[in-house]
């Protein structure tokens, strides 16, 4: 079994929480995988099927949760402090503080898109970047969220209409409304079959998932709702994969925006997964992870 080491790295007068794999049997060559968590503020813990990489292919893989969620958490904030600067500057005085400066990075949901970020900012000792179900445009993200709630039953449809107009999303009907479209397009079962990896997840969502976020996956009326980079993807020069699911939340369409724009973008496709692929086709997704970063070790 992999060594598990953790730590506390220094940040915004805070500390950041990181948890280190390392196989008893490194396999030389393989350069550490880098892992960003989705939210913002939903933690390392469902990415955790991912650490079966340090036994399975003799690679260390470095989890953190980031600055406001989980074992980073910290007291209220204005509004004004969660920025996506704010977690892009963490990337680096994380990588710093752990000496990872010749890297893989992998960037699920939101974390792709402060991967992408950063890859923007300075690529620098990043080898490759698998971005999964990430989108470089909110409002492509948000009408096909529109478009899959149209397959849901009649009254969810309209319990979820109910509830972005009201913003109550903890009414029964809406709350099992998305109960269903979770277990279809999220997570692939309901809330009640949650493996505790996903458990832990919620339980340690931060503020700044509705400051950044807003009250749910189906609208958009935080920092991010102007979200679009689809200009900018064009300049990301480190060999990238995308990596999503059929039946994900990030849909087809809205993850070829992001291979059309990122040039050289790879594409794994898997299919009858959910956005966290992970949860449902681990052995598809180790495999799809470790085949494409190690063509860059």
């Amino acid at each position: 079994m992999a060594h598990v080491t953790e730590t506390y790295v220094d940040y915004a007068g805070f500390k950041t929480y990181c948890k280190t794999f390392t196989p008893d049997d490194p396999q030389p060559g393989k350069k550490p995988l880098l892992m960003l968590h989705g939210g913002p503020g939903a933690c390392h813990n469902c990415l955790l099927t991912y650490a079966d990489i340090a036994d399975r292919y003799g690679r260390t893989v470095v989890f953190y949760d980031q600055i406001g969620c989980g074992k980073s958490a910290i007291p209220h904030q204005e509004d004004d402090f969660y920025t996506c600067d704010l977690w892009v500057n963490e990337f680096y005085a994380v990588r710093e503080a752990l000496g990872l400066d010749d890297i893989h990075l992998f960037g699920n949901s939101w974390g792709g898109m402060l991967g992408m970020l950063c890859m923007l900012r300075d690529d620098t000792g990043v080898n490759s970047f698998v971005i999964n179900s990430s989108p470089v445009s909110i409002d492509t993200w948000l009408s096909e969220a529109r478009r899959l709630i149209t397959f849901l039953p009649q009254e969810m449809q309209d319990a979820l209409e109910e509830a972005e107009r009201t913003g109550d999303y903890e009414a029964p009907a809406a709350a099992t409304a998305a109960d269903e479209y979770y277990k279809r397009h999220v997570t692939g079962c309901y809330a009640k079959d949650l493996p505790q990896i996903m458990i832990d997840s919620n339980e340690g969502t931060g503020e700044c998932y509705m400051v950044m976020q807003g009250a749910s996956e189906f609208v958009c009326t935080g920092k991010l709702k102007d979200w679009d980079i689809r200009d900018e993807v064009s300049q990301i020069r480190v060999p990238c994969m995308a990596l999503s699911g059929t039946d994900d939340e990030g849909t087809p369409y809205t993850i070829k925006e992001l291979v059309d724009r990122i040039p050289g973008c790879e594409w794994t496709l898997i299919q009858g997964a959910p956005h966290l692929a992970n949860l449902t086709h681990p052995d598809a997704c180790l495999a799809a992870v470790e085949g494409f970063i190690s063509r860059f070790d």
